[in-house]
């Protein structure tokens, strides 16, 4: 709404300015061509010499009266254009900052959420330095990873993919997925088992905090709607230069329509609004892989499972 006003506002600005212009640039050709014509010299060469001044006269006045109509047609669509090129780059960063603050918002509530947990667990009642040195040592963990999820989103939002490929390092799919598994498995006494099916050496060029928040979060999302009893499997292959990681569940999956709807940012199925969440996991891990030039395709039926494949190329420098 904002981008829209101000495009209008540009626009005309942008078609006032020019009309005076050409205005003023039209009023001074006629003002030159009749002030500088030698009326005395046509009298001196008979009335017929004097008329057919006159004519061309009226027909400069009405060439430069339709040539501005014209114009009154054509700036206007041409300020619009030059007023949306004006204001792509500052759409643009804003749309960066604002993808910041919702996913920032939405990653930062789990760590943040550790160590209010283990500071009031810890201040419950008095405790053995062991168990002090265990609380800090967690929370310790949890504000390292907060701190490094901070950069890296600042660096996704604020930055060109040109520029985030400047800090990418080799990153070891592999390791991130068998983490990944190992963290949620340890996160939930029950609920659905986490297995992996990787141990490839396969490698990418990327970020690894970024990499292993979208596939942790791909796995977040299995786990939070399938049963006790399911298993999730995450696998992990290579074709060519494409690495490929699947995630699939045999939870309550989802209609075709919802599937189309899944990687918007604050979407939720209505029948799912009761469940914890944003609606920000999935788009966050569309942001991410679109970073790393790779992709992420979801495919569910409606109470058969959903397999979400995260594909990404092998390098990207």
């Amino acid at each position: 709404m904002i981008f829209r006003q101000a495009t209008i506002r540009l626009t005309v600005a942008y078609t006032v300015i020019q009309l005076g212009l050409f205005a003023v640039f039209a009023i001074g050709i006629y003002s030159f061509v009749t002030g500088t014509f030698d009326f005395d010299a046509a009298e001196s060469d008979g009335e017929g010499a004097a008329v057919g001044a006159e004519q061309g006269f009226k027909l400069l006045r009405s060439a430069l009266i339709i040539f501005y109509a014209g114009l009154l047609v054509v700036i206007p669509l041409s300020s619009w254009l030059m007023a949306r090129a004006a204001l792509k780059p500052i759409k643009a960063s804003f749309e960066r900052q604002q993808q910041f603050v919702d996913g920032a918002s939405h990653e930062m509530r789990t760590p943040l959420s550790v160590i209010q947990a283990e500071l009031e667990l810890a201040l419950t009642r008095s405790r053995s330095p062991v168990e002090y040195q265990a609380a800090i040592t967690t929370s310790l963990e949890a504000a390292t990873g907060l701190t490094r999820l901070t950069d890296d989103l600042l660096r996704l939002s604020r930055t060109t993919r040109e520029d985030l490929a400047a800090t990418f390092s080799s990153v070891d799919i592999d390791a991130a997925v068998a983490h990944v598994v190992a963290t949620a498995n340890n996160g939930h006494n029950t609920g659905p088992l986490v297995t992996a099916n990787a141990g490839q050496g396969l490698r990418i060029w990327g970020s690894e905090e970024l990499i292993s928040r979208a596939i942790g979060n791909v796995v977040d999302n299995a786990i939070k709607f399938s049963s006790k009893s399911d298993v999730i499997n995450v696998t992990t292959s290579r074709t060519g230069t494409t690495v490929t990681i699947e995630v699939h569940d045999q939870g309550i999956g989802m209609t075709p329509e919802q599937v189309s709807h899944a990687f918007e940012r604050f979407w939720r199925a209505d029948d799912v609004r009761s469940t914890s969440g944003h609606g920000l996991g999935l788009a966050l891990v569309q942001q991410i892989l679109t970073a790393h030039g790779g992709s992420a395709v979801l495919d569910s039926h409606y109470g058969a499972g959903t397999t979400v494949t995260l594909r990404l190329p092998t390098t990207s420098r």
